[in-house]
């Protein structure tokens, strides 16, 4: 075990050498424990607190560590008996089968086209590592937070947003997904309809029926959301609320069009209902202008603001903020704090040095050029590799492609044998409210250690394809059907 081993990587170690010793025997003092496992005294002292805290060894100052003494965790008792608690849940309220991986975690070694997360390499390490060091010292660094946020924070996000938005309209969030959540509870009844661009965001459809919700998906083409489907869904069903991404939208990567961006709101005032505008590619254009926020331009209350920092920073930075008018926002702030009272205050005082330095600009500006260079090489590569498959767009923001599979072909059975080649896609019907039209996979470009990963990773997904026995990859078939 080397110098750079961390107190995880030794508490494991000590693990293995609890099983071999009986309850009551002495561990090495932390001298051999530091000689043997190469290590300092602090990782020393972190291993054996974990393994105090859980139970498994006792210190007694002045004598050593011992193996603490097995009671009700011996291998004769009788296994746990939790089947009373099927009858006890009831209702499923919490569906997650669009957002968990039905094929299990990859293997090592697997390409990672199915990331959401920028690679490490594209993240601002330093800067974040600095800015959390840096909060930690403060001498408020563990008080409680305002409820809302820290006002500077709140600021600065206004400040992003534009328009008119002032502190005061913003609502800090941990992450975009939290913030999703509250929105979604705080504006509709359980049992409501919500509006939703099809295909969309798997983890907000996940969200939303969280909540309650019947999400209602309304067609995309080129240019977003159809307005006069828009029109047609509010009439028919009654919904008092639309979930949609018009910048970068994922997984098309489409920007909703400009004379549309009017439109569905003044569709959306006239049903009485509000717009959750979800801004999550705001920071990961491809180095072009960026479209204003529907909320910039939206005095009224109409639009919900959801944005975060975790896409372009890291995916540890869960700082997020929804941005509201009006009544709404002291309803998403109540649903606050009955979730979690507030955000951590080192995490917001790290956001805050980091996005409020002129280094943020820098590296957006950077992250904006190389995932455009990602995204150019990974669509070079499909068109390549992947005959018959059909690219939506070439997005000028955001973080994936959106593929049209050939005729016939099943995304899962093509996702399975892709990971069974070394590769991980995301197969497109997890992103349909209902029935796909036809079948899609969702290739990201940001997750990759490089470009030489992309068109490897390309190269197996179009073996995987190949190799599909004619049968084995076509979609199933109603009667009649060809």
């Amino acid at each position: 075990m080397n110098d750079g081993s961390t107190s995880g990587e030794l508490t494991n170690s000590l693990r293995a050498l609890l099983a071999r010793l009986a309850p009551g025997d002495r561990l090495p003092s932390s001298r051999e424990l530091i000689k043997e496992y190469r290590v300092g005294p602090a990782t020393v002292a972190r291993a054996i607190a974990a393994l105090a805290a859980e139970g498994a060894v006792v210190t007694r100052p002045g004598s050593g560590t011992y193996v603490a003494q097995r009671t009700r965790l011996d291998a004769e008792a009788p296994a746990a008996d939790t089947s009373w608690q099927t009858v006890a849940l009831t209702d499923r309220t919490v569906d997650t089968h669009l957002i968990a991986d039905p094929l299990g975690p990859p293997p090592a070694g697997t390409i990672p086209l199915d990331g959401g997360y920028v690679h490490r390499s594209l993240q601002p390490a330093r800067a974040l590592s600095t800015a959390l060091a840096r909060a930690a010292r403060r001498p408020d660094a563990w008080d409680r937070a305002p409820a809302g946020g820290l006002p500077e924070l709140r600021t600065v996000f206004a400040h992003i947003v534009g328009g008119s938005v002032a502190a005061e309209d913003v609502l800090i969030t941990a992450g975009g997904q939290s913030a999703l959540s509250i929105a979604f509870r705080a504006i509709a009844g359980p049992g409501s309809p919500v509006l939703v661009e099809s295909p969309t965001y798997p983890r907000a459809l996940a969200a939303a029926r969280a909540a309650g919700l019947r999400p209602v998906p309304v067609p995309l083409d080129a240019d977003g959301v159809r307005p006069d489907l828009l029109a047609d869904a509010f009439a028919m069903t009654g919904a008092r609320l639309l979930y949609c991404q018009p910048t970068y939208q994922n997984p098309t990567g489409t920007v909703l069009a400009p004379e549309r961006r009017r439109q569905v709101l003044d569709v959306a005032r006239a049903s009485g209902a509000f717009v959750i505008e979800d801004d999550f590619a705001r920071h990961l254009g491809h180095g072009g202008p960026v479209p204003r926020p529907l909320v910039a331009d939206d005095r009224d209350g109409t639009v919900v603001h959801v944005t975060s920092l975790t896409k372009p920073a890291a995916p540890s930075l869960r700082i997020g903020a929804l941005v509201a008018r009006g009544p709404v926002m002291e309803r998403m702030r109540a649903v606050r704090l009955v979730d979690d009272f507030f955000v951590t205050r080192p995490l917001q005082e790290a956001a805050l040095e980091v996005i409020g330095s002129p280094s943020w600009d820098r590296h957006v500006r950077s992250l904006g050029t190389a995932l455009r260079e990602r995204c150019a090489v990974l669509a070079a590569a499909v068109t390549r590799d992947i005959p018959g498959a059909t690219l939506a767009t070439l997005p000028t923001g955001g973080l994936h492609l959106w593929l049209r599979l050939p005729p016939g072909v099943d995304d899962a059975v093509l996702t399975s044998a892709a990971r069974q080649r070394g590769v991980a896609v995301s197969a497109g019907s997890r992103y349909f409210a209902t029935e796909p039209p036809a079948a899609h996979l969702r290739i990201g470009f940001a997750a990759t250690a490089g470009l030489g990963e992309l068109t490897e990773g390309v190269r197996r997904l179009g073996a995987a394809l190949a190799d599909l026995d004619p049968g084995e990859g076509l979609a199933d078939r109603g009667p009649g059907q060809e």
